[in-house]
């Protein structure tokens, strides 16, 4: 069976929400997120409202109809968060870099991919079709040091871990993308 990804729009995301809840509590149940599959639900609901972020894309990968994997993204505001686990990262980075590297940025979400279509290049190219109109490069994401599978995709693709962890319990590290200006700037940071 083909699958094929596509880049969707706020608009065109109805079709999809289902499958993406379903890809979304297959894949996160799993070690490091161990996440209730009520989860998935919460995730489904925040979605309609994350499609609502300035410069919000989305790539879905279906077969013969069915969602298999998702990722989505949007500009990361001027005026840095303090919610989620932002308040951590920019304690991590410091006020300078944070505003250099990931303010005005695109940043990468959600990825997830259902773990029946592990293995056939689908994470890479999910990752591919949302970050492509990252403005100048720019993009970034933030994940689990103990998501080992995800973090060598990320670094197989061309993605780069700034410094350690980020405080908090969840080991949460900060990657730019390939393309990301900062990249040469956290490599000599090492």
């Amino acid at each position: 069976m083909t699958t094929e990804v596509r880049t969707v729009g706020p608009g065109e995301l109805i079709p999809y929400t289902d499958g993406i809840r379903d890809v979304y509590a297959s894949a996160f149940a799993a070690p490091p997120w161990n996440e209730d599959p009520a989860q998935a639900d919460v995730y489904a609901e925040r979605l309609a409202r994350d499609a609502l972020r300035p410069g919000f894309t989305a790539a879905v990968a279906t077969a013969g109809g069915t969602v298999t994997g998702f990722a989505t993204a949007w500009i990361t505001p001027e005026i840095f968060p303090a919610d989620r686990s932002y308040g951590q990262v920019a304690e991590a980075l410091g006020a300078g870099r944070t505003r250099a590297w990931l303010c005005g940025s695109l940043e990468v979400n959600e990825l997830a991919v259902a773990p029946e279509a592990h293995g056939a290049g689908l994470g890479a190219a999910l990752l591919d079709a949302v970050t492509g109109p990252a403005p100048g490069g720019r993009c970034w994401l933030l994940t689990s040091t103990r998501a080992e599978a995800a973090l060598r995709l990320y670094e197989r693709t061309g993605w780069w871990r700034v410094g350690g962890p980020v405080p908090g319990k969840a080991a949460l590290v900060v990657l730019l993308g390939p393309r990301h200006p900062g990249r040469a700037e956290a490599a000599g940071g090492r």
